[in-house]
């Protein structure tokens, strides 16, 4: 594996950008935590590797959503069991509902990411199992027109990452390293 912290760096940026861009990939889905300690799984959209940051799509009527607001901490777990790699990341969570990074982030989804939008908001009680959806959308793809009126309830998740703790499993001996910004150091496991 590797031995500078250089490579564990570039590893970790590499790692979250073919998680962005791959569905197959096992960091696309990681665990994401909100400072009210609950936890779900979410699709990584984005990571920019310049800024350090984490993009989701979320329901802007989400309970997440309240929590995290315009500024919360955030925790973000990502693993790759056939890799054996373990990325733990700390920062800032905020919610954008009305900016250019959430149009962009409409604009690019498919009419058929944006139905969800179209339901109940996230967490409404009902006396039976239901998808929330309402019942002639119940099957099949929406067009743009159709979805159009949902764009409010449409939110990009920002995580701005302030530390990045990988952690690299082996029969050899575990390496652990983090990050906060560029500059890293190793730690034991």
């Amino acid at each position: 594996m590797y031995d500078t912290l250089d490579k564990v760096r570039a590893d970790i940026a590499d790692r979250l950008s073919t998680a962005a861009s791959s569905r197959k990939c096992p960091m696309h889905t990681p665990v994401v935590v909100t400072g009210d300690a609950d936890a779900r799984i979410m699709v990584l959209r984005e990571f920019d590797p310049e800024d350090w940051t984490l993009r989701f799509h979320t329901d802007a009527r989400s309970p997440k959503a309240g929590v995290i607001a315009q500024g919360a901490p955030m925790g973000v777990l990502f693993y790759d069991a056939p890799g054996k790699v373990q990325i733990r990341i700390r920062g800032t969570g905020r919610i954008e509902t009305d900016t250019a990074i959430a149009s962009a982030a409409w604009e690019e989804s498919t009419p058929y990411a944006r139905r969800c939008y179209l339901g109940a908001p996230p967490g409404e009680a009902r006396s039976e199992p239901s998808s929330g959806l309402p019942e002639w959308i119940e099957g099949r793809k929406p067009t743009e027109d159709e979805v159009a009126p949902v764009r409010e309830n449409f939110a990009v998740l920002l995580v701005q990452i302030e530390e990045a703790d990988w952690y690299w499993l082996s029969n050899d001996g575990h390496r652990r390293a983090i990050f906060q910004g560029d500059a890293g150091r190793w730690v034991t496991p």
